[in-house]
């Protein structure tokens, strides 16, 4: 099986994009030394920085499943609450 792509969008709040940046920075160090991550890239838009994009890259769809269920992403889910006006996540796999 192909590994896992995972492309993240999160836009925050005009308001709160220091605040969403900063939890978002705080979960790369902690999630690069999970089993199974390859890649774990945060993108912050040009034109609006209240865009961010994570690219992930991981060895299963089970071990990525295993690293959203972890203390670290809901810590971050609870320090953005209402930090955050869009999410949406794409799980992709790679063609060539």
């Amino acid at each position: 099986m192909p590994k896992l792509t995972i492309v993240a969008n999160i836009t925050a709040n005009p308001d709160q994009i220091d605040l969403v940046k900063t939890e978002l920075t705080k979960l790369i160090k902690t999630t690069l030394a999970e089993k199974g991550c390859l890649q774990y890239d945060l993108h912050q838009d040009n034109e609006n920085p209240a865009h961010f994009m994570f690219f992930e890259n991981w060895e299963t769809r089970e071990l990525w499943q295993a690293h959203m269920e972890n203390q670290h992403l809901q810590d971050y889910k609870a320090a953005t609450e209402g930090a955050v006006a869009e999410f949406t996540l794409f799980e992709m796999a790679h063609i060539q």
